[in-house]
Parts: C-alpha cells; sequence; structure tokens
C-alpha cells in the first residue's frame, strides 16, 4: 500500500481534533445564541410583565375615572337642583328681606335710643361716683364722732345687759323662795290630820261654787256631781274597785254634807262599804278608807302644784253608763 492511500493514526487524531474544534466552535455559537435568546426571552418576559400592569393601572385609572365623571354628574345634577331651589327661595324670601330690613331700621332706632339712655346712665354714675367720695371724705374727717358715739351706744347696750341679768337673778331668786314656800305647803299639807284636809276641802269647794251662784243653781236642778278624779282613782286603786259608774252611783249616799262634791272621806266611806257588800270576809273600817283618801289626795297634791280636776257629771250620765 502506498502512503497516500493509508490512514495513520496521527492522521485521524489530527483530522478528530479539527472536527471536535469546528463542533465545539458550533456548540459555543448555538449555546451563545441561545443565551441570547434566553436573554431576549426574558427582557420579553420583563416588558410584556410591565405592559400588563400599565394595562391594569390604565383599566384602574379607567374605572377612577368614570367614577369621578359619574361623581361629576351627580353633583352637577345636584347644584343645578340647588340652583333652580336657591332661584326659587329667593322669589320667596324678597318679601321677608324687606320685612327683616324695615325690623333691622327699627332695632338700629331703638339701639340708638338705649346708647343714649346708657350714656345718661354713665354720667349719672360718675356723678355718684363723685358724690361717694365727698362723702367719704366728708366722714373721714368726721370719723372721731362717729367713733365716740359707738362707744356710747356700745356702753348703753352693756347697761341694758346689766340690768337685763340683774333682773333675771331677781326672777331666779324669786322663784326660788316660791318654790321653797311650795315646799313648806307640802310638808305642812302632808302633816295635815284628816279633819283638816276635810275642812280645806270644804272650803275649796265654797271658794269655787261662790263666783259661780247661778252655775250652781243649775247644777242643782240638774243634779250635778263632782269630785277630785285623782282622789277617785286612788281610792278605786287602794279598794280593788274596777267598776267606776257603780262605785260613784254608790258614793253619792254618802254625801254628807248635800253639796253634791264627793270628798275624799265620803269617798273612802263608800269604798269600804262597796267592798264589804261584794266581799263580806273583808272589813274594813271608816277610819282606814278616810285615811287612804287622804293619802290619795296628799299624793295627787305631790304630783300636781295646782288644783285638782272637777268633773261634772249628772246622774242620769251615771245611769246611762250603767
Amino acid at each position: 500500500m502506498s502512503e497516500a492511500g493509508t490512514i495513520t493514526p496521527e492522521t485521524q487524531i489530527k483530522e478528530l481534533t479539527e472536527k471536535l474544534e469546528e463542533e465545539t466552535d458550533r456548540l459555543l455559537k448555538l449555546y451563545a445564541a441561545y443565551e441570547q435568546q434566553e436573554a431576549e426571552l426574558r427582557d420579553t418576559k420583563a416588558e410584556v410583565e410591565v405592559l400588563e400592569k400599565e394595562i391594569v393601572e390604565r383599566e384602574i385609572e379607567k374605572e377612577s375615572l368614570e367614577a369621578l365623571l359619574t361623581e361629576k354628574d351627580a353633583r352637577i345634577r345636584d347644584l343645578e337642583m340647588k340652583a333652580s331651589k336657591s332661584s326659587k327661595q329667593v322669589e320667596h324670601l324678597e318679601p321677608e328681606l324687606q320685612k327683616m330690613e324695615e325690623k333691622f331700621t327699627r332695632e338700629k332706632d331703638r339701639l340708638g335710643k338705649v346708647f343714649s339712655i346708657a350714656e345718661e346712665l354713665d354720667n349719672d354714675l360718675r356723678l355718684a361716683v363723685v358724690e361717694l367720695q365727698t362723702r367719704d371724705e366728708w366722714y373721714m374727717s368726721h370719723m372721731s364722732l362717729f367713733e365716740d358715739l359707738n362707744k356710747a351706744i356700745q356702753r348703753r347696750y352693756e347697761m341694758i345687759e346689766a340690768a337685763a341679768e340683774a333682773e333675771r337673778q331677781s326672777q331666779h331668786m324669786g322663784r326660788a323662795i316660791t318654790e321653797r314656800m311650795e315646799e313648806m305647803v307640802e310638808a305642812r299639807a302632808a302633816e295635815m290630820t284628816l279633819e283638816e284636809a276635810s275642812e280645806i276641802e270644804t272650803v275649796e269647794t265654797e271658794s269655787t261654787e261662790s263666783p259661780e251662784d247661778a252655775a250652781e243653781v243649775e247644777a242643782s236642778e240638774e243634779e250635778e256631781w263632782k269630785w277630785s278624779e285623782q282622789v277617785l282613782v286612788g281610792v278605786m286603786q287602794k279598794n280593788g274597785i274596777t267598776d267606776r259608774d257603780a262605785f260613784i252611783e254608790f258614793a253619792k249616799s254618802y254625801d254628807m254634807d248635800g253639796n253634791n262634791y264627793l270628798k275624799g272621806s265620803e269617798l273612802g266611806a263608800a269604798a269600804v262599804d262597796f267592798v264589804a257588800k261584794d266581799k263580806p270576809e273583808e272589813t274594813a273600817t271608816v277610819e282606814e278608807a278616810a285615811e287612804e283618801a287622804t293619802t290619795a289626795e296628799e299624793e295627787s297634791s305631790e304630783t300636781e302644784d295646782k288644783e285638782p280636776e272637777v268633773i261634772w257629771r249628772n246622774s242620769s250620765d251615771s245611769q246611762e253608763s250603767q
């Protein structure tokens, strides 16, 4: 075989190396083109996204503009309605405006009069201030006279208070003497015997009857009876008597002096017989009943400084109560 027709390994390696270099160059070119295409694709996508965003923004702007236009149309319609209403109101309010102008004129005149009166009052006030200042100056110049007068008045009040205090002390001493005398009288009354008490009751009865002769005549005609309520209650309590009306009717027969007044001794004697009538086993003397009546009278005189109350009753009233 000739050298030209034979392919040596070196030649094959060289050819393969050249092919490899060509393919490598081609692959590099393809990769560069791919990268370029990919970059262009990314740019295109970015542009698409930007355009989409712009489209969305434009849509939003469009919608907002449409809303603004709608709102403006509504406002324009409202303004037109208000303008028409205002024009109508102006037509109706023109007479009222004239009336208000007339009122304003009248009030303005009135305010002018008030202002003139206020000026007069201000002038009077200034005059009064001047007069007060003059009076104060006069008072300051004569203050010593007023101080002396004040001292004299104070002295007068002190003298009146001293005299009133002396009078109060005198009245207090008089009351103390009166109370002492009443205590002595009460002590003497406690020491009195039954007969003296009966005599005093008789004197009191006569003294109470003397200024009322006409009343006594009518009382005797109507058979009115009287007694000391406290003495009656004391005698009934000590003798255990509960039937008041029956006891009073029973005691009327013990009126020894016939003056229609039941004394303590008479009530005591009647109480003894009244109790003995209901309870024969219990006996009591007339003297004990009289002592009880006297004790009841003394207790009533100690509890009250005034005379005992006298109750007037008819015999018919007691019978009706029975």
